[in-house]
């Protein structure tokens, strides 16, 4: 016979901690929706089951008679069974009200601490009641710490689209990387809380909370080597410039070469008339201010898979002219030795690839090669390296 799956009063527990988790309890505090009183019911042995094992279900009735009910009362239900008679068994159990659900769950504490959060919520602070009934769970974890963010909230509310760096707000007790460690947060705060002229909706997330708030970023910055001495400003050939710097340079240059890996770029060779970028994966945002390089040669050396190929794609769509370097499949084939297992392969079809790029990209989703083959850049034979430039350059002359 299998085993009964009667509730016991150990698993009423489990079934009370559903509804905290949705937050439902926490809720009912601030906007009751009738949740209270809670009725959950009790899976009951069934007619069959009460004649084949009447001692069993008495033993499970008794485990509800001696259950702790301090906080919830049973509800029951009374049968007349042509074998064994009048008997009552446990239906419900039910919750009057949320202070016994927490009480059970023992969680008063935090029932009382989110009421509390709940009071602080006044005047310009009202239009967070929202937020708080959407993320009940969110504000019990933030409890500690409210009065701070409350602290922030308001500051930026009366300063909206300061200008200057999250570093310079004054608040006691706060510092920038309180706020740094909060964007998300305060985030969701701040778009209910200011006025729309104050929020800047084209930037996004975490990474463009100060453009979206009119706070100071710390400026994207570009790092790039001079290849011809005779080029060098003011006796410099390593420099690392703000983008708005980059932007107005001008270099009196014929090539750009861009590579992704810093050390390819640190023992880039010597090139007349030539510079070399430190690359930074899909984010080319910086480079585009820079109009001057619209009309420059522009190299381009990636890693040889799909990744490479989709920022090799996404880079022409700045600078068309640019062709690739070391991005070939002989220089794929040439270091079979050093290939690698790419760990999360694209297979989006790209558009701003050369025919012959194309085709290995084509070969490299396909798996023709192996499975998500990968060569980095950084394995490709100096050498190798050495031979195309001189042909590059030779064939110049």
């Amino acid at each position: 016979m299998s085993q009964p799956v009667w509730t016991l009063p150990a698993e009423l527990r489990f079934e009370l901690d559903k509804r905290w988790q949705r937050g439902q309890i926490l809720m009912e505090i601030l906007a009751p929706n009738g949740l209270f009183p809670l009725r959950i019911a009790l899976k009951q042995p069934s007619p069959a089951e009460l004649a084949a094992d009447f001692g069993g279900v008495k033993a499970w009735v008794e485990t509800w008679l001696a259950a702790d009910a301090r906080h919830f009362s049973v509800e029951w239900r009374e049968i007349n069974h042509r074998l064994s008679g009048r008997n009552r068994l446990p239906a419900a159990a039910v919750f009057d009200k949320a202070e016994d659900a927490a009480a059970y769950l023992k969680k008063s504490r935090e029932l009382a601490v989110f009421a509390q959060l709940a009071t602080t919520l006044t005047g310009d602070f009202s239009v967070l009641r929202g937020w708080l009934l959407k993320y009940p769970l969110r504000a019990l974890e933030h409890a500690g710490e409210w009065q701070k963010l409350l602290s922030v909230a308001g500051w930026m509310g009366a300063h909206p689209r300061p200008g200057i760096y999250l570093r310079q707000i004054s608040l006691p007790g706060i510092d920038s990387k309180f706020i740094e460690s909060r964007k998300k947060l305060l985030g969701e705060w701040l778009d209910l809380l200011l006025p729309e002229s104050a929020i800047d909706v084209a930037q996004t997330g975490v990474a463009g909370f100060e453009a979206r708030y009119g706070f100071l970023a710390k400026p994207a910055t570009i790092r790039f080597r001079v290849l011809d001495s005779r080029l060098a400003i003011a006796g410099l050939t390593d420099l690392s410039v703000t983008a708005d710097e980059f932007a107005v340079l001008n270099l009196p240059v014929v090539r750009v070469f861009v590579t992704e890996n810093d050390i390819n770029g640190l023992a880039f060779p010597d090139v007349p008339g030539s510079v070399v970028i430190f690359g930074r994966g899909y984010g080319f945002d910086a480079l585009a201010k820079a109009e001057w390089l619209r009309d420059k040669q522009i190299h381009y050396w990636g890693d040889i898979d799909s990744h490479g190929f989709a920022i090799l794609s996404q880079f022409r769509q700045y600078f068309p002219q640019t062709r690739s370097l070391l991005m070939d499949q002989a220089t794929l084939l040439a270091h079979r030795a050093s290939w690698v297992t790419e760990a999360a392969p694209g297979r989006a079809d790209l558009s701003e690839l050369s025919a012959e790029e194309s085709a290995l990209y084509d070969a490299l989703r396909d798996n023709r090669y192996g499975r998500n083959v990968r060569l980095e850049q950084e394995y490709v034979g100096f050498d190798r390296l050495q031979a195309w430039l001189a042909g590059l350059c030779g064939g110049e002359k």
